[in-house]
């Protein structure tokens, strides 16, 4: 058993742990587990420096999660699947769900329904399916594995649907999308880079938060991948008390260049049922982008990007934006459809 299956195997998952840790009472927090599964990694738990840091907001469970008011899947990827577990959203792309599970749960994660509660599809019998469909489809050019995480699979499986994907001879670009840099960085071995170098060109998309992350494990596991010949960008989520101050993401967009990723995106926070407590409003990330132009390299300064619902594709938030009041109300996607937004700044 190699390293990063060992500290799999010892996950946290129990909320008594939690109690004897940090002394919280956990009584609050078993509804909320019940529907929404706690996973830390002993890596990722060492992080939290007190309760309520922006590590702790991330990975613990809390009750406003059981708040409604938003839905479960706002994106519309079933109706985006023509086949079981690939999602076919723009035209040259799709993704490609290979993993049902992550290294530590997330809490404000757009699938946390679908991972959490195991309402998945059997990724075993789909992922033929859906390379079948990307070989019959040329049009795609560019595919993105993703889950849960993909880098939770075995080399020798992922090296499987990594195969089978370069016998198509119109895709170009494969890309991994996986958080294991940052919450489980001894995932990322030799052995790992070694096998994922014979697949180029090949692109890992990793996801940073907040400075307190870029440590000297998730640095190393960044380098490595990028002197495998790899190429890291990075996309950011917006978060209410983890990210949502100008100074902390100016810094930590500036440290990922350091360990050679790219800022990438700047996600505002998905409309999923479970993370309403983690959103802020657009004008404050209007905010931290103008604290970034100008002020850092342009190569720390990614787009800001919201995930229009109904599946309407991403969009930067731009100075044209159509607004009402001073409020951005309408977005227009890739396609030039105008598209209306809910009111965030309220």
């Amino acid at each position: 058993m190699e390293q990063w299956q060992k500290s799999l195997a010892n996950t946290i998952n129990s909320l008594k742990y939690l109690a004897v840790q940090f002394g919280i009472d956990p009584e609050p927090l078993g509804p909320v587990v019940e529907r929404y599964p706690m996973r830390i990694t002993p890596y990722y738990r060492g992080l939290i420096k007190e309760v309520g840091d922006p590590i702790w907001r991330q990975c613990v469970p809390d009750p406003r999660e059981l708040e409604g008011g938003l839905p479960i899947d706002s994106y519309n990827e079933a109706e985006l699947s023509p086949v079981p577990g690939l999602i076919h959203r723009y035209p040259d792309r799709v993704v490609l769900l290979v993993s049902s599970s992550c290294p530590t749960f997330c809490r404000f994660c757009m699938r946390k329904s679908w991972i959490r509660n195991k309402r998945g599809i059997n990724l075993k019998e789909s992922i033929d399916e859906a390379i079948e469909y990307i070989g019959k489809n040329p049009m795609i050019r560019d595919v993105i594995l993703s889950g849960g995480d993909p880098l939770l699979l075995s080399d020798e499986s992922l090296e499987d649907i990594l195969t089978k994907l370069r016998r198509i001879p119109h895709l170009e670009i494969i890309r991994i999308g996986s958080r294991a840099p940052v919450t489980l960085p001894d995932r990322i071995t030799l052995k790992l880079c070694r096998m994922l170098k014979r697949y180029h060109p090949l692109y890992v998309i990793t996801h940073f938060n907040h400075p307190s992350e870029i440590t000297s494990q998730s640095s190393k596991a960044c380098i490595q991948l990028v002197d495998a010949g790899i190429p890291l960008g990075n996309q950011t989520v917006l978060l209410k008390g983890v990210n949502d101050d100008p100074p902390v993401m100016k810094k930590l967009m500036q440290k990922l260049l350091t360990i050679r990723v790219k800022p990438y995106y700047i996600h505002h926070m998905d409309l999923v049922q479970g993370t309403s407590h983690f959103r802020t409003s657009v004008e404050q990330g209007k905010k931290i982008m103008a604290s970034l132009r100008g002020h850092t390299s342009g190569m720390a300064t990614p787009y800001y990007v919201i995930d229009l619902p109904k599946g309407k594709g991403k969009v930067p938030v731009l100075p044209d934006d159509l607004k009402r009041d001073g409020k951005i109300l309408y977005l227009r996607n890739y396609r030039g459809e105008i598209i209306e937004y809910p009111d965030l700044e309220k």
